[in-house]
């Protein structure tokens, strides 16, 4: 008895770990004019259903899923109350690339600049582009990495469960 008591006890602690979600870390960006932003409390503040990608200007893929969610942003903002955060991990020498690209594509994204160690430390991913959908309460519910032509489905799908439509 007082074995399956532990058992029934480690299984109950292994399922509240399973369920528990990650919260957005306490890890600063920079605006592209320099200003230090915290995202914990940027999320904190926003009241919105938050995308962050991570992304670099020598990343081919992550350029082509941000270039595809662009045509799906606008009606994304007014279906769901979502911003999508840009976080290039681009190196000083790079960087000053950034809003150029930017500007080029078109991309109507809050564009933030992030230390590469920084944010993979942080939000624990190894490839980019990476997405992450965060929910009002700072709460990430989705993590993708990798982009191919269709991930922007599930994104979305991510997007509305954690906007509860």
């Amino acid at each position: 008895m007082k074995q399956a008591t532990i058992s029934l006890f480690l299984v109950f602690c292994f399922a509240m770990f399973a369920n528990a979600q990650k919260s957005v870390p306490d890890v600063n960006v920079k605006t592209l004019d320099g200003k230090t932003i915290n995202l914990r409390e940027y999320a904190a503040a926003s009241n919105k259903i938050l995308i962050i990608d991570f992304w670099a200007t020598w990343c081919s893929p992550c350029k082509k899923e941000l270039d595809t969610v662009a045509e799906y942003y606008e009606e994304w903002q007014e279906k769901y109350n979502v911003e999508l955060l840009a976080i290039t991990i681009d190196n000083q020498r790079a960087l000053p690339k950034v809003p150029g690209i930017v500007e080029s594509k078109g991309w109507a994204y809050t564009i933030f600049a992030g230390n590469e160690e920084d944010m993979r430390n942080a939000f624990n991913f190894q490839t980019i582009p990476q997405t992450l959908v965060i929910d009002k309460s700072g709460n990430i519910t989705f993590e993708h990495n990798g982009y191919v032509p269709g991930d922007e489905e599930e994104l979305e799908q991510a997007v509305a469960k954690a906007a509860g439509k």
